[in-house]
């Protein structure tokens, strides 16, 4: 990756296994050779609901050439659980983007053509 990873922590105590985490789950996606050039990770607590805790929402940026990626505000109560689903949705992204740029898109079959003639007497 050409920039440094970026974690930031909104509302709530940096933390340091989760910034480990974060980082883990970065560099298991460069193994997919996109040429990552950027990634910002954002950790931000949410406004509490009255019958749950206080739900924590994780946002991912990631710019590969020519696009950026994002998956925004996957919540959940538990921290590493939503950074995980933040984290598949992002898998998710870049193995599309990977199969557009090879071409390898799901190709739909061109609609059939016919044309109707009438027998000559």
């Amino acid at each position: 990756m050409k920039l440094p990873v970026q974690i930031t922590f909104q509302g709530m105590d940096a933390s340091p296994a989760l910034e480990a985490a974060a980082r883990e789950r970065v560099a298991r996606l460069e193994r997919f050779g996109t040429g990552m050039m950027g990634c910002r990770v954002a950790f931000e607590v949410l406004q509490k609901h009255s019958q749950q805790g206080r739900p924590i929402g994780v946002r991912i940026e990631l710019t590969i050439p020519g696009r950026q990626l994002v998956v925004d505000r996957v919540e959940h109560e538990d921290a590493h659980i939503a950074l995980r689903e933040a984290f598949d949705g992002m898998k998710r992204q870049l193995q599309d983007s990977a199969r557009q740029r090879r071409d390898q898109e799901k190709q739909h079959p061109r609609p059939l053509q016919a044309q109707a003639t009438r027998p000559e007497p």
